[in-house]
């Protein structure tokens, strides 16, 4: 059987309990906190994000790998006879997939999948490959798959803050000033590997995250219900306990995982954002 060692970026958004139980091995990506270099999972959190955000009025700065960091990581497993698979965020938001491309084509027995996606929306193509892998299924067949599913999934958030959007210069000044005013709760989708926005929800936040999710949930029969993550940046654990509680209602999913953004997929959303992430059939 082919030896298959997948790997991902730092922005799949998993639990330390699921990279460990699945063997998969995390390559984080850098963050900048002043001229403090760190590692987002590693020596930052997002907490720490949103405090050098609050204290300075900007945006910590995000940083791919370089080709010879993806190749640094890569090469011990293919010296070791593995064939590696590895998860990148989309290239729509960041240079880590065309780098993992790079140090793939220098060492051969590498595939880099550009997932069209970002947090635990590539971290269903993650577990979806080691599970492939498990099946005795080739990388050659695992990257078809992955190929394939991967325009399946189903991808959104319901932000409560809008001020990172405007720090990052997605979002102008006015638009957020209007949005506070009227209590705007705006949805963003993931869409041919970008953001965009979709439905705008009112009201508090527990109201606008337990309405955002029966509108992506309530009354469909194209959901794939063997997996959804819930996945959010800091925000109350009685509103998250919540969440799951509707997801569970709304449809007999048989795996409902809870998992924290961490600092690249926060710097964009802020605090208080929460996102249901599944396949759909």
């Amino acid at each position: 059987m082919e030896k298959i060692k997948v790997t991902c970026d730092s922005t799949c958004d998993l639990t330390r309990e699921l990279y460990e139980s699945y063997g998969v091995e995390v390559l984080p990506l850098g963050i900048t906190l002043g001229e403090d270099l760190h590692y987002d999972g590693v020596d930052v959190a997002a907490e720490d994000l949103f405090a050098f955000a609050d204290s300075t009025g900007t945006l910590p700065k995000t940083s791919a790998l370089s080709p010879l960091e993806y190749e640094k990581a890569f090469r011990p497993f293919v010296e070791q006879g593995y064939t590696v698979i590895h998860i990148n965020i989309s290239s729509e938001f960041s240079s880590c997939y065309q780098n993992a491309c790079l140090a793939a084509e220098e060492l051969g027995n590498v595939y880099a999948i550009d997932s069209r996606n970002l947090s635990s929306g590539s971290g269903h193509l993650v577990l979806l490959a080691v599970e492939l892998a498990r099946e005795g299924k080739s990388a050659r067949e695992i990257v078809d798959i992955l190929n394939e599913r991967k325009e399946k999934l189903d991808v959104s958030f319901v932000l409560q803050h809008l001020n990172y959007l405007r720090m990052g210069g997605r979002c102008s000044g006015v638009a957020v000033l209007g949005a506070n005013l009227l209590k705007l709760r705006p949805e963003i989708r993931v869409v041919d590997g970008k953001m965009v926005v979709g439905t705008k929800y009112r009201g508090s936040m527990e109201r606008s995250v337990l309405d955002y999710i029966r509108g992506r949930l309530a009354g469909r029969d194209d959901i794939d219900t063997g997996r959804i993550f819930v996945t959010h940046s800091p925000m109350p654990q009685e509103i998250v306990d919540k969440a799951v509680a509707l997801v569970k209602e709304l449809h007999p999913f048989r795996e409902v995982l809870v998992t924290s953004a961490g600092c690249t997929v926060s710097s964009h959303c802020g605090p208080d954002c929460i996102g249901v992430l599944f396949f759909k059939k």
